[in-house]
């Protein structure tokens, strides 16, 4: 091959080298980072696709989505967020405070859309209003409505003299659960007892306790890990929740 045709080329491959480069740079990045695993939230996948497509993005056509799930374990987040922001995403959707936290830890720059049930007091916004910074989400409430579930319990189960709450002691709103459900419980006469899970093995040790405790309901915190464990159940097919143990 003479030099003149060698030089065009390559010159022709450098071209189509930096052409393609530009068209996946133009195609933005989603970075996806979730505190549960695939296979469990499965459901959720279809809505927030649909709800791309109908803002006119498709993936694989006009957007890619990286995903990053940690399996239930809290403390992978900030591992999998730190991968996010080395992947030069365009945003981050964080779905449950420890996720929108990690995010939040691993970059001031990249905007992080997050879902959260008290995003001002787990610090991730500075109010609802004026959120600030890169972060901004939808406020589920779950936290305020906590005592309101064990008042709802209390007279669904008016023989109940016990009611046990479960919390994750992981969970940044775990000490604001405990109050106001201990208060909702002394305004209603009824005794409530704490126990705390962070793992799966807690939450096995958990329900017998009940039973020893003779509680007479269940409040479950609004942690994303007891929602992912009650979705592995239905999965599965399991009852780690049974009514028959207390």
């Amino acid at each position: 091959m003479k030099r003149r045709e060698l030089m065009l080329l390559l010159g022709g491959a450098f071209i189509a080298a930096r052409a393609l480069r530009a068209q996946q740079k133009a195609m933005p990045v989603i970075g996806y980072l979730h505190y549960g695993s695939p296979g469990l939230f499965a459901p959720f996948m279809a809505p927030f696709h649909r709800g791309l497509s109908e803002t006119g993005y498709v993936e694989g056509r006009n957007v890619a989505i990286e995903y990053r799930w940690a399996e239930g374990r809290y403390d992978r987040l900030p591992a999998l967020a730190g991968e996010l922001v080395g992947r030069k995403v365009d945003v981050i959707a964080a779905f449950g405070p420890p996720s929108a936290r990690a995010a939040k830890s691993a970059t001031s720059t990249i905007p992080i859309v997050f879902g959260s049930g008290d995003p001002v007091r787990e610090g991730l916004i500075a109010g609802l209003a004026r959120p600030g910074g890169n972060l901004t989400g939808v406020s589920l409430l779950t936290v305020e409505l906590m005592a309101k579930r064990l008042e709802l319990l209390s007279e669904l189960v008016p023989q109940a003299g016990m009611i046990a709450l479960l919390v994750n002691q992981n969970d940044a709103n775990a000490e604001r659960i405990i109050k106001d459900v201990q208060e909702a419980a002394r305004a209603k006469g009824v005794q409530l007892h704490v126990l705390k899970a962070g793992s799966e093995s807690e939450i096995d040790a958990a329900f017998p306790a009940l039973v020893q405790l003779q509680a007479g309901g269940l409040v479950v915190g609004t942690d994303p890990f007891f929602n992912s464990r009650a979705r592995a159940a239905r999965v599965t097919g399991g009852t780690p929740y049974r009514s028959r143990d207390l």
